[in-house]
């Protein structure tokens, strides 16, 4: 078999295709003794139909030579796309030119390939990292919440202000005529009721007032559906909250230190902590960002639609998983489908501009995976699959998906190429070292004494991520769900991205 590939429009790539006749011979007899096993012919045992009884029941052996070349096309397709070395991204226009009755056969495939995208001047990228220095307001901004959570509560003589607990008799009549009453109900101003205007008429109110005013509830159909509701309240008592003094004798009270200074010293650290995990998960993402951001084409709708429905399947999964129909998560997170198409279509375009920036950046740099690489990744699946390394690399060959491992983790490599080369500044604008950026191991961002009473004083948004080339994650690699897998969610870990 001969395939040569000639470039067409915008993406697309016309395959020629020549099978020697020999070739699609053995295609026709290999097709022949398929259908002698299966067709029942009245007279004959399976797989014992003579080929001249089995040309006549297919119409004669032109039919039989047309239905052999059907059915090898995908699987003859598929090698001359191996041997040109093309990443097709769609499913091919195929054409047969010749060879449908007799001779050699030869076939046209005009195929969708996956573009190549330039990136100009991405030597010279910059990226403006968080500060990770930890300033003393914010070190005080920590110390008055442990205060908060030593604070009692004292009553005043004053009207009311933001941050004051009022203690307050309620009534109001809900929509539709249902009262509403609440007796003794201890509120802080200005934390934001479910009674639009509460706030505003609290603020100032003195033990004894009685506030009347209206305000618009929300009967349950949007904002078309609000109707003036009045209501009623009488204030009993307006208390502040009083914070201990930051002493030593507080410290050692409020957390497992025995002084302030310890108590600060703490607190510095793990907000130097959060601040390089922030600086950390910036790096990656602000890089990924100005990276993208050299990507002046569109990308391909074929792909843009199959990461939409890649989404859509990884959705359906966990879902699943959680016994949710689609309808109900829909209802639960206010959205309808259309909208929900929207962000994921959205969410599929920066994926897609992105993956494509990494594959030029991985050809730029002339990233490759070595086959040590490359078993390393199988392995992973493996176990995440709780299966064996030989075993996935089989169903990942018989599937032809070992290629999107390989992508994956070649990927993986340009990322952490962009990590280690990128330059950083802070946003003063002055350089700030990688060598600041390198996270200490075992570091606990969040507190971990139960004990102390600053445990919950100081957390971060997201999981620590090292700087090193080491630590760039796989793609072809995602976190496991606990659960043993099927073939499918094997093949399904590595669909993502293919090819």
């Amino acid at each position: 078999m001969r395939a040569t590939a000639e470039a067409v429009e915008g993406n697309k790539v016309r395959l020629s295709v020549e099978v020697d006749e020999a070739e699609v011979d053995r295609v026709v007899d290999d097709t022949a003794r398929r259908l002698g096993r299966q067709l029942r012919v009245p007279g004959f045992r399976p797989g014992r139909v003579p080929r001249q009884v089995l040309e006549a029941r297919l119409g004669g052996a032109s039919a039989l030579r047309q239905q052999a070349i059907s059915d090898a096309l995908p699987d003859l397709y598929a090698r001359a796309v191996s041997d040109v070395d093309l990443d097709p991204i769609a499913a091919p226009e195929i054409d047969v030119v010749s060879g449908e009755e007799s001779g050699p056969l030869t076939f046209d495939a005009l195929v969708e390939v996956r573009p190549t995208v330039s990136l100009p001047g991405y030597q010279g990228l910059a990226v403006t990292l968080p500060s990770l220095e930890v300033t003393d307001a914010e070190v005080d901004a920590q110390i008055d919440r442990v205060r908060e959570q030593s604070g009692e509560l004292s009553s005043v003589g004053r009207g009311a202000l933001d941050g004051d607990y009022v203690t307050i008799d309620l009534h109001g009549t809900r929509p539709g005529g249902e009262p509403l009453d609440v007796e003794d109900y201890l509120y802080e101003v200005g934390s934001g009721s479910d009674v639009p205007g509460l706030d505003d008429q609290l603020r100032g109110a003195k033990p004894g007032d009685i506030l009347q005013f209206s305000t618009s509830l929300a009967t349950g159909g949007g904002e078309e559906s609000m109707v003036p509701t009045p209501f009623r309240v009488l204030v009993k008592e307006v208390k502040e909250k009083v914070l201990p003094d930051p002493s030593d004798d507080w410290a050692s009270e409020a957390s497992e230190f025995s002084t302030i200074a310890e108590l600060r010293a703490d607190l510095r650290s793990r907000l130097a902590q959060v601040k390089l995990v922030q600086a950390q998960l910036a790096l990656r993402e602000r890089a990924l960002e100005a990276l993208v951001s050299l990507v002046e084409d569109e990308p391909p709708e074929s792909l843009v639609d199959a990461e939409v429905r890649e989404r859509l399947h990884d959705l359906g999964h966990r879902l699943e998983a959680r016994r949710l129909t689609l309808e109900q998560f829909l209802e639960a997170s206010g959205r309808d489908q259309d909208s929900l198409l929207e962000e994921l279509h959205f969410q599929a375009v920066r994926d897609v501009r992105a993956d494509l920036a990494l594959r030029a950046l991985a050809d730029a740099e002339e990233i490759v995976v070595t086959e040590e690489e490359l078993d390393q990744a199988v392995q992973e699946i493996a176990s995440q699959a709780r299966s064996t390394a030989d075993e996935v690399r089989k169903r990942l060959d018989h599937s032809g998906r070992l290629a999107a491992v390989r992508s994956d983790r070649r990927k993986a490599k340009a990322l952490s190429w962009l990590l280690d080369n990128v330059e950083l500044i802070d946003e003063d604008g002055k350089p700030v070292s990688r060598d600041d950026l390198r996270a200490r191991a075992g570091a606990d961002v969040s507190a971990t004494s139960d004990e102390s009473g600053t445990q919950n004083s100081v957390t971060a948004s997201a999981p620590s991520e090292t700087v090193s080339s080491e630590a760039a994650p796989s793609e072809a690699a995602p976190s496991g769900t606990g659960e043993q897998e099927s073939e499918g969610d094997v093949d399904d870990r590595v669909s993502k991205g293919a090819g």
